[in-house]
């Protein structure tokens, strides 16, 4: 039996609430769990380093980046820009609309549209970096920092459910909406490519279901 206490659980806090009722209406159950999974990937890669939260980043910010990054995926979303882009408005407004001010609420928008941008969220901050790599850790990439324990007790949490491949149709979904939300070499574009090309699973997937954690 998994020891949930092994794991941080998701802030219960009226945001908080509000914003996992949000992502549970609004995407489907695997990718929300994956919203889920990767804040406590990221809060378990501060703890590793040595991040402290009020020093170094602040904690409900990483929260709402982390929970809320794949918004943009959902069938409310405009289907007018990436889904990166979307999704960092639709969390803004969340944001707003509970009295957060400019620069939190700058600060999850970049967190956010900077999630599948390599080597540039390293650079921007704690927050981007924590939500960019919390993010990462559910495929799989680079998560030697979580004891095969937290990971049981995090996936009997919230199941994995082929997340990869949920999410991918997600964002090909989105991205086939408009021109604009599949510019070449940004990540939907490559996935309407390789589906298109390949006609079965996309690099990402393939590499989720290589990994430990499985798809």
């Amino acid at each position: 039996m998994s020891d949930h206490s092994l794991v941080p659980a998701l802030p219960d806090t009226p945001a908080g609430r509000g914003a996992v009722e949000l992502v549970r209406k609004s995407v489907s159950e695997p990718v929300a769990n994956h919203s889920f999974r990767s804040y406590v990937f990221a809060v378990l890669l501060a703890e590793h380093e040595g991040m402290k939260a009020g020093a170094e980043f602040d904690a409900d910010l990483l929260f709402h980046a982390c929970v809320l990054h794949d918004l943009g995926t959902s069938a409310s979303a405009p289907g007018k820009e990436r889904f990166e882009v979307e999704g960092a408005d639709m969390a803004a407004e969340f944001l707003r609309l509970r009295g957060y001010g400019t620069e939190q609420v700058d600060a999850v928008w970049e967190a956010v549209a900077l999630h599948t941008s390599g080597g540039i969220a390293d650079r921007r901050g704690a927050l981007v970096y924590l939500t960019h790599h919390g993010i990462g850790a559910d495929f799989g990439l680079g998560a030697e920092y979580v004891t095969d324990a937290q990971g049981e007790a995090l996936h009997a949490r919230y199941a994995r459910l082929n997340m990869a491949t949920a999410l991918v149709d997600d964002i090909i979904r989105q991205a086939a909406r408009s021109p604009e939300g599949s510019d070449p070499y940004t990540i939907p574009g490559t996935f309407l490519r390789e589906r298109s090309e390949i006609g079965s699973a996309t690099t990402l997937e393939l590499v989720s279901r290589d990994s430990r954690w499985g798809a």
